[in-house]
């Protein structure tokens, strides 16, 4: 296949359909861990297509979704103060903090600016000495060598006014933490093949071994995921807890060296706090020592946060699939697209924008 469209041919589609509905015998329960696959998923209604009692459940896959909301609170603390400029994707400037969001404090006078690229900021504060210039680095894997290397030309160019607000989430680490909860229903994973394109697959290996659960690496097109799906079914019916590889044209067992290598120069592996699910150890990515000098939360020490959630909103149980967002009472009425209450309604990647944007109604309730 060389074009777009070829993985989303409908007939190709009906095939995988078919077969997968005469492989499947019992009504497995198989998690994406990424964003992109959820609303490919939701959107061509692949999830409502799988054989009777089949379910997908959508994973804490959108790294805009599980960055603490510490780090937002701190993001906006570090914005208000004269003579700095926050930078950021801009996907995350309507995430919902404890009082505000960014674009909200933007719009009140604060200097925060959309980059494209972290390399962005980096030249923002090479022509700008006199200001401040903070990227807010979040993301899984797959972000982690581009802020690595942003970080690389801000030491070699000697930048002072050059910092991180970081925030790196790690997938593997998340995954064994849901299934070490005892409600888990997961049973075969659908990887991320953006992230395995970057880390490569080799850290999966022990998770399906210890947990007996397939992981296949998936992409992100209609036939991607419908592939994917039939592969984890097929490992499932045989008694098979395997790594296999979906995402061919795009993914190596090692990954790319070249990547890995800039992210253990510049970060350290570290505990991180998920918004909606918690503390996870040895989760995310912080600045090593020898570049602590761009982190930009000990270089503004914002102390005095009091973080506190929307007590509405059922993020944390969305995000690690216990609930999906139809559950919420607050879905499409106090909760939208325009006017979320938690992140996964306003990233491109959550899951509550997805079912939205699908036109999903939400649960019926009784009186």
């Amino acid at each position: 296949m060389k074009y777009l469209d070829e993985y989303r041919d409908p007939v190709l589609a009906r095939r995988l359909l078919d077969e997968l509905r005469e492989t499947a015998t019992h009504p497995w329960r198989i998690m994406e861990v990424c964003g992109g696959q959820t609303h490919t998923l939701v959107r061509q209604g692949i999830d409502e297509l799988l054989p009777a009692g089949m379910r997908m459940i959508h994973g804490p896959g959108c790294p805009v979704c599980v960055t603490p909301l510490e780090t937002l609170d701190r993001a906006m603390a570090i914005a208000a103060r004269p003579g700095v400029i926050l930078t950021s994707f801009g996907d995350m400037l309507r995430v919902p903090g404890t009082d505000t969001d960014l674009l909200s404090l933007r719009a009140r006078g604060a200097d925060v600016r959309v980059v494209y690229a972290p390399m962005d900021a980096v030249r923002l504060a090479a022509e700008q000495p006199d200001k401040e210039v903070v990227f807010l680095a979040v993301g899984f894997e797959t972000t982690a060598p581009a802020n690595a290397t942003a970080v690389l030309h801000a030491a070699r160019l000697g930048l002072p006014n050059f910092s991180m607000l970081v925030s790196h989430v790690l997938v593997p680490p998340a995954m064994t933490a849901l299934l070490d909860d005892p409600d888990c229903e997961v049973q075969a994973f659908l990887a991320a093949g953006h992230v395995c394109a970057v880390m490569g697959w080799r850290e999966y290996e022990p998770i399906a071994a210890a947990y007996g659960v397939p992981i296949v690496v998936t992409g992100f097109e209609p036939l991607d995921l419908l592939e994917g799906i039939l592969m984890a079914v097929r490992q499932l019916e045989s008694g098979r807890s395997e790594v296999e590889n979906q995402y061919v044209r795009a993914v190596r067992r090692s990954g790319n060296t070249e990547a890995q290598d800039a992210v253990r120069e510049v970060f350290e592996v570290t505990d991180r706090a998920w918004r909606g699910i918690g503390a996870l150890p040895r989760s995310g990515l912080e600045l090593a020592v020898k570049y602590r000098r761009f982190d930009a939360a000990e270089r503004f020490r914002v102390g005095g946060l009091c973080p506190v959630e929307d007590a509405e909103c059922i993020a944390g149980a969305v995000l690690t699939g216990a609930k999906l967002p139809t559950d919420c009472a607050a879905y499409g009425t106090r909760c939208t697209p325009r006017h979320p209450l938690g992140a996964p309604m306003v990233s491109s990647e959550g899951t509550c924008a997805a079912f939205h944007a699908a036109g999903r109604a939400p649960a019926r309730r009784t009186a």
